[in-house]
């Protein structure tokens, strides 16, 4: 491909670009057309490694190794690119219009800061696009674990006025459910009373201002 340039001196590529992203976009770019592996690989396919580089930036931030970190987010920019350039191969998605949307969404959850109106929660925002579909819970992130999911749904109907009024309502629950996990523990219902008692247990967790 035009543009890119080998350092003869630390035998390095050097991809052009105003930015760091543009560069990652670039290099990613050239993968498809040099390595057969980069060039079979499909949004679907990729998941996997993006989902693994995710856990791994995360791991290196609550290790405090700053060089991990930097090789882990330097290995999640290039699956993102990955994952435009890929876009961009198959749909009318581009960087530019990637970026648009993303500009424009913190316009919008931001009118403070942009001029455009009063500081609002983030939740109350989000809601309110939410509304245009169908209700709080639209667009909840289907690949989340169990926990974090059950966290993510209390936080949307708590915004929504749904929610105990602290950390004691949710503790008094958390007990009632535990009581009725152990009435049930040799019935068929038993499953479905645990599933209460965590999704209880989270909402505590929650409530107490900790994350699952």
């Amino acid at each position: 491909m035009d543009g890119y340039a080998m350092n003869p001196t630390n035998q390095a590529h050097h991809f052009p670009g105003p930015g760091t992203l543009d560069r990652a976009l670039n290099l990613v770019r050239f993968l498809r057309c040099e390595c057969p592996w980069d060039a079979q690989q499909t949004a679907e396919s990729l998941i996997p490694h993006l989902l693994e580089e995710t856990h791994e930036v995360v791991d290196a931030i609550r290790n405090g190794d700053d060089l991990e970190l930097e090789s882990e987010l330097g290995d999640l920019l290039l699956n993102l690119a990955f994952q435009i350039v890929v876009a961009e191969e198959s749909s009318d998605i581009s960087a530019d219009s990637v970026y648009a949307r993303l500009e424009s969404k913190m316009i919008t959850r931001h009118p403070d800061v942009f001029g455009a109106g009063e500081h609002q929660e983030w939740e109350a925002l989000k809601n309110r696009e939410r509304a245009k579909d169908t209700g709080v819970l639209t667009g909840l992130t289907k690949g989340l674990d169990p926990l974090t999911r059950s966290y993510r749904i209390q936080e949307r109907v708590a915004s929504v006025g749904f929610d105990w009024d602290d950390a004691r309502g949710a503790l008094d629950k958390a007990s009632e459910e535990l009581e009725e996990a152990g009435n049930a523990l040799d019935s068929e219902d038993f499953i479905e009373e645990v599933g209460d008692l965590l999704f209880a247990c989270v909402n505590l967790t929650r409530l107490g201002g900790s994350h699952p």
